[in-house]
């Protein structure tokens, strides 16, 4: 794709962000897009098709661009002796706060208004967002098992419910009574994850693994 054809993808994407998340899909239309970013509406359907095509390109754009924020495979160590409680801490608290994120609890709000319709908005969602932060908690968890640092007979499984013992509390509060709500501040990030893994962690330490805590 030519430079000025990314130019006015990126341009597009962002107008209609804006607008979705602040008057909500369906008063949102190619015009309104095209107006705010000053590209022609026949190019905005060239690009994408439709206003349902756009919104799932954003969601996907979005949603895959936060998870490699947070879970790229090469920016997780796990070495022979690594504390596990610091590798899985690092990567949660990255997680929560990214989930968190008000574009991106707007962007969740809206895909499940339109689950119904579109029910491919919400695939993707599930797919890049949290099916993906599964998988790479799997391969960690994965990795400290192969390296007799965790217990982990199933990984998948441990990671599903690691995953959503740091993350049902706060999302669920968050989707359900706004963004104020879900505002945590990095400390209140730290006691929730550090209370997550006292939990997780009894379960699964290897026989020769470290459990350091850091004082709160």
């Amino acid at each position: 794709m030519r430079p000025s054809s990314v130019q006015k993808r990126e341009a597009a994407l962002a107008a209609a962000e804006r607008q979705f998340l602040a008057t909500g899909y369906e008063s949102v239309t190619m015009d309104s897009i095209a107006g705010e970013s000053g590209i022609a509406k026949q190019t905005l359907y060239s690009h994408f098709g439709s206003k349902r095509a756009l919104f799932l390109e954003l969601v996907t754009a979005k949603t895959v661009a936060a998870s490699e924020h947070v879970l790229a495979e090469d920016g997780v160590r796990i070495e022979p002796g690594c504390d596990p409680r610091a590798v899985l801490g690092e990567v949660l608290r990255a997680q929560l706060a990214t989930v968190l994120d008000p574009s991106i609890l707007g962007l969740r709000r809206l895909v499940i208004g339109e689950a119904t319709r579109s029910p491919e908005l919400a695939a993707a969602l599930y797919e890049h967002g949290p099916r993906r932060a599964i998988t790479s908690l799997a391969a960690i968890l994965r990795a400290l098992a192969d390296l007799a640092i965790l217990r982990v007979p199933d990984p998948e499984l441990a990671a599903t419910h690691l995953n959503w013992l740091v993350m049902g509390e706060p999302v669920n509060r968050a989707m359900l009574l706004g963004d104020e709500a879900a505002r945590l501040s990095g400390a209140e990030v730290e006691r929730h994850v550090e209370a997550a893994l006292d939990t997780f962690l009894p379960s699964v330490l290897g026989p020769t693994a470290p459990h350091r805590r850091t004082d709160r």
